[in-house]
């Protein structure tokens, strides 16, 4: 496994639209091992392949083991419903936080690594860190949706409930 440089902000990857995945081989499932084994290293829940410089869709989300890890390639939203309000950063964005927005509720459908499809559902949480790494691989970030910034001690308030 590899430890892959993740990109930060300005870089002009994270605000294109990905192409779709349509080889289904033993590179995509080592890109997908590399993407798992690069988020868990930066201490994230999700990656999405733009954070890592390619311009596909792919994306791994995990929140807990629960829930376990999710690979999504070429994922879409089918439905979203209800509303959250929750506090979110993003791995290519160090030290920024915000109050985001989102559906509580989503369905997807995306494929797997051997390009099956799959269905899933999910809420909370899981809900938001899903949708987003889908909004990665449409080039839109999370600061297009911050209602309001978190400061450092403010987070350290939320953590500590």
């Amino acid at each position: 496994m590899t430890i892959l440089p993740i990109v930060m902000f300005p870089e002009k990857i994270l605000k294109q639209k990905c192409a779709k995945v349509t080889s289904f081989d033993k590179n995509l499932a080592k890109l997908l091992n590399n993407m798992y084994e690069t988020m868990v290293e930066a201490d994230g829940v999700g990656l999405a392949a733009p954070q890592i410089g390619v311009k596909k869709q792919i994306a791994v989300v995990e929140i807990d083991e629960e829930s376990g890890v999710i690979e999504m390639i070429n994922p879409e939203i089918l439905e979203a419903d209800g509303e959250q309000i929750g506090i979110e950063g993003c791995l290519s964005f160090p030290d920024v936080y915000g109050e985001v927005t989102r559906p509580y509720h989503v369905k997807i459908r995306a494929q797997n690594r051997r390009g099956e499809y799959y269905e899933l559902e999910a809420e909370d949480f899981l809900a938001r860190a899903i949708q987003h790494e889908i909004d990665h691989l449409h080039g839109v970030l999370f600061t297009s949706k911050i209602s309001r910034y978190i400061t450092a001690e403010e987070l350290e308030g939320f953590e500590e409930q």
